[in-house]
């Protein structure tokens, strides 16, 4: 090997070193950089749920003449999750709000499904329908109950329409009665989160590659074979995260609800969140509060990894 080679390989090997020094040291540079935001970003998230469970273990409450970091003078170590267990109130609430998920989820992804699908092919006014349809996503849920307050009242707009159907005076007391006073709330729901369904599922629908619907087309497949057999399996992912997200979100229905009914007829239409704002804002027994809050957020975080693990799956699959 002659001189030159060898001052050459050492040269390069020299500036393979100084590259490697110059990545790890903007590496940390980067992380000394970030960390700041990084610690900020645990403290929001870990502190607040420390500080739940810590309550969560005691009988402490705002009438209780200590603040909370002295709550250990009231410990009751899994009193509250005790309680939780046979509280049938908490258990029934619970029941109404999976009532609730279990029609208005799948009506409102029927429902946006079939709009989406309609959508996805241009006709006269496309645009304008369109913006008509997201208006209800655009309402704040509180007026959106506020409306649909006024609409089931005795002598409302829907009594009217009834009556005007059936040719007889139709007094429905909607708000009143345990049963139609859910339906109720499960139709201002549908109403006004549809439109979310649509969106979502008309933004995976677009994504279909449109070859293989053609391929598909010419080799004689109909409509609704094309539809189980190439659309449905490309939105797999699409349509996972469309429910998993309305389920979180309707589990947590709430300012709609509580205009329309505030959980009454007596306590017939309490879902969990309602329950729990009684307890926080009536009751002020936030101990309780926070064991049923923490119980909450792990029934939701069992259905997040839940969802996470089917479209890890549905990914691998279409791969």
């Amino acid at each position: 090997m002659s001189v030159a080679t060898a001052s050459e390989d050492a040269m390069a090997t020299l500036a393979a070193e100084g590259r490697a020094v110059a990545r790890d040291e903007a590496a940390r540079l980067g992380f000394r950089l970030a960390l700041p935001a990084q610690i900020l970003v645990l403290f929001i998230a870990v502190f607040p749920l420390l500080m739940q469970l810590y309550i969560s273990l005691t009988d402490w409450s705002p009438l209780s003449g200590i603040g909370w970091w002295n709550a250990w003078e009231l410990w009751n170590s899994f009193a509250n999750y005790t309680d939780l267990a046979a509280d049938n109130r908490f258990w029934s609430a619970l029941w109404r709000t999976f009532v609730v998920m279990i029609v208005c989820v799948p009506a409102e992804f029927l429902l946006g499904l079939g709009l989406a699908t309609l959508f996805a092919d241009d006709f006269p006014g496309k645009r304008l329908f369109y913006s008509i349809l997201l208006m209800p996503m655009m309402v704040v849920p509180a007026v959106a109950g506020y409306m649909f307050f006024m609409l089931f009242q005795s002598g409302g707009p829907m009594n009217d329409i009834l009556s005007a159907l059936t040719g007889t005076r139709v007094a429905i007391a909607w708000l009143s009665d345990p049963t139609l006073a859910l339906a109720a709330v499960m139709m201002a729901d549908i109403w006004q989160w549809t439109p979310l369904m649509f969106l979502i599922l008309l933004a995976g629908l677009v994504g279909v590659p449109e070859d293989q619907m053609k391929a598909a087309t010419l080799l004689g497949a109909n409509a609704w074979q094309r539809f189980t057999t190439i659309v449905l399996p490309k939105m797999k992912t699409i349509i996972i995260i469309a429910l998993a997200i309305r389920v979180i979100e309707n589990f947590k229905i709430f300012d709609t609800l509580y205009i329309m009914t505030g959980g009454g007829p007596g306590v017939a239409t309490e879902t969990i969140s309602v329950y729990i704002y009684k307890l926080t804002t009536q009751d002020l027994i936030w101990g309780y509060v926070a064991a049923i809050a923490l119980a909450i957020l792990l029934v939701l975080s069992i259905a997040t990894v839940f969802a996470m693990k089917r479209m890890a799956a549905a990914r691998e699959a279409r791969a």
